[in-house]
């Protein structure tokens, strides 16, 4: 299944109308984002809430690891080098944090509020290797510009 994201967009854009909150928000996408597409085991936010830290924020799906610091894992590089991270065998990603047995790939995209500070980040594991693409990339980032860019 694709994600058609430009109806994805106009949706959460519509559900989150006049919100700033950012956990209600981050719920909101995590819901919406997880339920659109079969690939998506596992899909939240880690939250920044200290220097160099992260940690779990609105999701759906299993549980997830509570701390993930910058210099951890696949979370942790798109929260330090403030780039999104594709990873088709989560197995082969040195310092790979399994939260889950079961995840074989994985996409985080950092997450910037409108001043420009990093908020956490968007985490979607799937069970199937390399079920990203750069197509969900450039969606979920147009996603969350428009939730999280206004705020």
């Amino acid at each position: 299944m694709n994600v058609d994201y430009p109806t994805l967009t106009a949706v959460i854009e519509s559900l989150a109308e006049g919100e700033t909150d950012e956990v209600a928000l981050m719920a909101t996408v995590a819901c919406e984002v997880h339920h659109s597409d079969a690939r998506f085991d596992w899909t939240g936010f880690y939250r920044v809430t200290a220097p160099g830290m992260l940690k779990i924020g609105p999701y759906q799906g299993g549980h997830g690891c509570l701390v993930i610091p910058f210099d951890r894992g696949v979370c942790g590089a798109a929260a330090r080098t403030g780039e999104v991270q594709i990873v088709d065998d989560v197995e082969a990603f040195p310092g790979h944090i399994a939260c889950s047995s079961t995840t074989r790939s994985e996409i985080v995209l950092p997450v910037w509020g409108r001043d420009g500070r990093l908020i956490g980040v968007f985490d979607i594991d799937s069970d199937r290797p390399a079920a990203f693409t750069q197509k969900d990339a450039e969606g979920l980032a147009s996603v969350l510009r428009s939730v999280f860019g206004r705020i």
